[in-house]
């Protein structure tokens, strides 16, 4: 084997069945590349590369009984908003450094069940609170490529940037990552990856840090749609210790994947059409279009009406949520505590500004204010409605339409630094993500070509919900169509 490195996850998890080579051969070889690329990329924040090799061990000792489960061997990266048992677990926060939880996330456990191995720990924006990884207390994960045009240093999206730039470097086969507002789906149109949300509820949110309850939701991000069908079964599953968990089947959707897409109707919603949006990405969109048609499905123009409201919803709706869920990090009862203070008050003040960087400031500052006296029906109940409009104008086209194509995010990568100064600008960059969100619907991105200065595009699908197999069927025929092989350019 050349490189075992740069395998998907279904070529490593044959290679591992067969006994080409083992889980400790791959763990090693990434965890080589780890030690060779983290210290420019920032990718993991944590390495546990002795915990690995001894997953690993036990992953060959049962593959050579012919055991072993839908993962057994895998080496995987986890990004550091889930909990790992005896394992720091910091959602990129200096307010939880130094936390090792007692304990496991769901969705870790179901991998770990599954026979996966650990590499670490992905870095990400702090409290999954950004688009492009730069509120980390760890500092900026860089993202593996490069524009043809620039030597400047780019995101790769956020908050899952560690996980996208992990994966598209091959630092790790599959990686896990959240998305509460498009934080999987942006950062592997990024990357040149792919990355699903599934319905909300198919995956646990136990054992992962909050940042919006009703938002939140686990997923993958992989090298392809085959290998982010395989980790997402994983992933998912009821569980009793989550109010919002779905008591569901979790299917195999691995058997969506090249099924004809002859006969689906693709929406095509008129409102994510915006203003100042390249050409490359209206011509990506166009094409992706054509691919489809060309492959039988229909075409059918719909309207979101209330899509222009979703991100000023989302921006209230959000905050208000974090506000509530990260009001525990005072000091007193969890997370870090200020040294010095005076008073019970003054430690509050102090260890919550010690412990949390401005973007978070900036969302608990704006989601106390919306929630406050006087404010509360204006912004809070009013941003709900809003909400409840947009998942409306979903179960409004769905008769008429089995799934809905759009850009992944409106632009390709930019340069690290150039939109820290303007929030605002760099809350566009959900713009096409948040509704899905939202309406808690599943949404996943193709890389599906590059722009002019070499830069990965990425397509995004949007399904019914729990109906996350039409999304895999029509993600597998955009990945067939686009063709999609570009790699970075090894430069760290």
């Amino acid at each position: 084997m050349s490189d075992l490195t740069k395998l998907t996850l279904k070529a490593a998890l044959d290679g591992l069945k067969a006994r080409d080579f083992s889980s400790e051969e791959i763990t090693r070889a990434l965890v080589a590349n780890i030690d060779a690329a983290n210290p420019t990329l920032n990718a993991f924040v944590v390495q546990t590369t002795d915990k690995a090799l001894e997953m690993a061990r036990a992953s060959d000792a049962r593959l050579a009984k012919g055991e072993g489960g839908a993962l057994e061997g895998a080496p995987l990266g986890i990004k550091d908003l889930f909990c790992t048992q005896g394992v720091q677990t910091t959602a990129g926060s200096n307010m939880l450094r130094g936390f090792v939880p007692p304990y496991e996330s769901t969705v870790t456990s179901n991998l770990w069940a599954d026979g996966a191995v650990m590499l670490g720990k992905l870095n990400m924006d702090e409290f999954a609170m950004g688009s492009s990884n730069e509120t980390s207390a760890f500092g900026p994960v860089k993202n593996p490529w490069k524009s043809k045009t620039s030597n400047a240093e780019l995101t790769p999206g956020g908050s899952s940037g560690g996980s996208a730039s992990a994966v598209a470097g091959d630092l790790c086969l599959a990686a896990t990552a959240s998305d509460t507002g498009g934080s999987i789906r942006q950062p592997a149109a990024f990357t040149g990856t792919v990355g699903i949300k599934p319905t909300y509820g198919r995956a646990s949110r136990f054992g992962m840090v909050a940042f919006a309850s009703s938002l939140d939701q686990a997923g993958p991000i992989t090298k392809t749609v085959e290998d982010a069908a395989i980790l997402l079964r994983s992933m998912c599953s009821f569980d009793a210790k989550d109010a919002t968990s779905l008591d569901i089947e979790t299917p195999d959707w691995t058997q969506s994947l090249g099924k004809s897409v002859k006969g689906l109707r693709i929406g095509v919603p008129a409102e994510y059409v915006v203003d100042g949006m390249p050409a490359e990405i209206q011509a990506l969109w166009d094409q992706g279009i054509a691919w489809l048609k060309a492959a039988g499905c229909e075409i059918v123009p719909i309207s979101l009406p209330h899509t222009k409201y979703a991100l000023p919803a989302y921006y209230i709706i959000a905050p208000a949520e974090a506000s509530s869920n990260l009001a525990r990090y005072d000091g007193m009862r969890f997370g870090h505590r200020a040294e010095g203070t005076t008073s019970l008050t003054d430690l509050y003040e102090t260890s919550r500004a010690e412990g949390f960087g401005k973007e978070v400031q900036r969302r608990l500052t704006i989601g106390a204010y919306v929630l406050s006296a006087g404010f509360y029906d204006a912004y809070y109940v009013r941003a709900l409605k809003v909400r409840r409009r947009i998942a409306e104008d979903f179960d409004n086209v769905w008769d008429k339409v089995d799934a809905i194509v759009t850009p992944s995010t409106p632009s390709a990568a930019f340069a690290l630094g150039d939109k820290q100064i303007d929030p605002l600008q760099m809350y566009l960059n959900d713009i096409f993500t948040v509704t899905a969100n939202l309406a808690g619907l599943p949404g996943i991105s193709v890389p599906a070509g590059l722009d002019s200065g070499g830069l990965p595009l990425g397509l995004q699908v949007i399904g019914k919900a729990l109906d996350e197999a039409t999304v895999f069927q029509v993600a597998s025929a955009l990945e067939d169509a686009a063709g999609f092989v570009a790699k970075p350019e090894k430069w760290w």
